[in-house]
């Protein structure tokens, strides 16, 4: 770990369409859906501005293509990462393959790579490291130090005056030195937080997310955050900048908002990946803080993955709560959780080559009650879809391209279906943090345009 990513850092885990309020722009492209996150009313329809359009995963199915010796393109991989854990003993990488993690992202320090490459695992790393399939150029720089061009003094958060003067920001100008240190063709990879989805402006934002890395993602802990729901981080965009009600602010359906906030200011647009950031333990001092639930921790990623995130990472320590530790997912702490996130993570690992297909924009009309995307894959379509409201609600779905005659939908994983009329079927979701993935087969021949 270098001086960047001190323990100060960690605890603070605090073309362009500007997204300011509480619609979000679920997909980009020719079909565009809008979304009310948080809305009472499931009844409202979903406006569907075109007919059903194609639009491939951000960057391509093939994106790390043209990056040497770096991810996979394999349909079959679909990065499942873990932040700043460390590989000290041979045991450690089977610890994490067996909650089917694949990806490291920033090892600590005294990690050995190798036990990560042993098991068939990849890592991004800081520093320059045989085996490593790509650099992480920062974490969080939008918030310490902030979008500008001042000088940048070579100090980190915890060492004294980052920029010089230091009441400008020089956040551009520490990416652009890291940036110079790297090998030309490297996959690099950079996290931000609430300087990008809260505080800057949509120019230094979308500066922050397009002139410095391949791989973008932004870490808003909805659920265990004391401070998210504030008039100036939650409450400024999805309540007008007054404090957040919490049934609107710890749902899993703001994770899908921060991925849609990031795919808004990538400029070409879908030109990039981005990835999800979802806690899993408590990572906050404050005890009071929340701690995350095994439950919301499956929603906020199926959230994030409904809203175009190409990869999850999870954040795996816990600075406060009953348990603190710095490896939720190995040790005694994530005893509770651990179950839900390998099932989530197996999830994820069966659908690789689904959530990897194209999304079928467009095609799909439903309530503001909950998010949802429409997936193509083997001749199948997939219906991915989550609560985006805290209350229990009825929702219809409506897939207008399907023929008129009787079809059924296999929900995945709870061993039933539900039966498909003129298009159109029905589904309860429980809570905010309900999600139900159906699979209806046969029909992309039906809906492809």
């Amino acid at each position: 770990m270098r001086q960047s990513a001190s323990r100060v850092e960690i605890t603070s885990r605090a073309k362009g369409i500007g997204v300011l309020g509480a619609s979000v722009l679920l997909a980009l492209g020719t079909a565009i859906t809008w979304v009310q996150l948080g809305s009472s009313d499931p009844q409202t329809s979903v406006e569907v501005t075109e007919s059903p359009t194609i639009r491939d995963v951000d960057g391509g199915s093939d994106y790390f293509k043209s990056f040497p010796n770096s991810l996979p393109v394999d349909p079959s991989y679909f990065p499942i990462g873990v932040w700043k854990e460390s590989l000290t003993d041979p045991s450690d990488a089977p610890k994490d393959r067996a909650v089917l993690i694949n990806t490291y992202v920033e090892l600590t320090g005294n990690s050995d790579i190798g036990f990560a490459t042993n098991v068939g695992s990849f890592a991004l790393t800081d520093e320059p490291l045989a085996g490593a399939t790509g650099r992480v150029l920062s974490d969080e720089v939008d918030m310490w130090a902030r979008g500008g061009s001042a000088e940048w003094t070579g100090l980190w958060p915890g060492q004294g005056e980052i920029c010089r003067p230091a009441n400008l920001g020089c956040g551009f100008t520490v990416q652009r030195e890291l940036l110079k240190a790297l090998p030309q063709q490297t996959l690099v990879y950079s996290n931000y937080g609430k300087g990008v989805t809260f505080w800057e402006g949509a120019e230094n934002a979308a500066t922050f997310l397009n002139d410095f890395q391949d791989v973008v993602s932004a870490d808003n802990y909805w659920f265990t955050d004391p401070y998210i729901c504030g008039p100036g981080e939650g409450g400024a965009v999805l309540a007008g900048g007054k404090e957040l009600e919490s049934g609107k602010c710890r749902l899993a359906a703001n994770y899908g908002w921060t991925v849609s906030k990031l795919r808004s200011l990538i400029n070409p647009a879908l030109s990039r990946p981005v990835w999800a950031f979802v806690e899993v333990g408590h990572p906050f001092t404050e005890n009071e803080a929340p701690t995350i639930t095994g439950p919301e921790i499956r929603a906020a990623v199926w959230s994030s993955l409904i809203h175009g995130a190409r990869g999850i990472i999870y954040f795996n320590h816990s600075f406060g709560g009953d348990c603190q530790t710095q490896h939720i997912l190995r040790d005694a702490c994530g005893e509770e959780i651990r179950p839900w996130v390998t099932a989530v993570n197996r999830q994820i690992t069966g659908l690789a080559p689904v959530l990897n297909a194209p999304f079928l924009d467009g095609a799909l009309a439903h309530g503001s009650g909950v998010d949802a995307a429409v997936k193509m894959h083997g001749g199948d379509l997939y219906v991915f879809a989550g609560s985006a409201q805290a209350d229990p609600q009825a929702a219809e779905f409506t897939l207008g391209c399907l023929p008129g005659s009787a079809a059924t939908a296999t929900v995945l994983d709870e061993e039933r279906t539900v039966a498909i009329s003129n298009g159109t079927f029905r589904d309860t979701f429980e809570d905010g943090n309900t999600v139900h993935l159906y699979r209806i087969d046969g029909a992309a021949a039906a809906c492809t345009p």
